[in-house]
């Protein structure tokens, strides 16, 4: 993306969630609503906007309230973000973090695996050698 097209985003990210927060008593949107990122169309007519929702379980309920009232939070993302023409809103699930999450529990449940004891032919290369005998 470009310097203009990712200062886009990033206002409408923190616009859309300042929305989502202060603005929305839509009674679907349950739980810990973020936005966690914005990607734009070329010509900036579309957007997708990212969110991440806790518990998970409230997460399809949530993204059905968020679609709903996507008109009423591009009406209010106009009044606080000055752009000539604000983009029609898709909202999406942002599952990255959880896929994330999965992969680093994977690499510590591999560091808890890996044997602990050195062994000498696999030393560091800095590291003193004991003198053979």
């Amino acid at each position: 993306m470009s310097v203009r097209a990712d200062q886009i985003a990033a206002a409408m990210r923190r616009g859309v969630q300042d929305v989502i927060t202060r603005g929305l008593n839509d009674p679907r949107v349950r739980g810990l609503v973020s936005v966690t990122r914005v990607t734009l169309s070329i010509d900036f007519a579309d957007a997708v906007v990212y969110v991440s929702v806790l518990p998970e379980d409230a997460s399809e309920l949530s993204l059905h309230g968020l679609r709903h009232a996507a008109p009423f939070i591009r009406s209010e993302l106009a009044k606080r973000v000055q752009l000539r023409r604000i983009p029609r809103i898709e909202f999406r699930i942002d599952r990255s973090l959880k896929k994330e999450a999965e992969v680093l529990a994977a690499l510590a449940a591999l560091d808890l695996a890996e044997p602990a004891s050195p062994d000498p032919d696999h030393a560091a290369p800095d590291a003193p050698k004991e003198p053979e005998s």
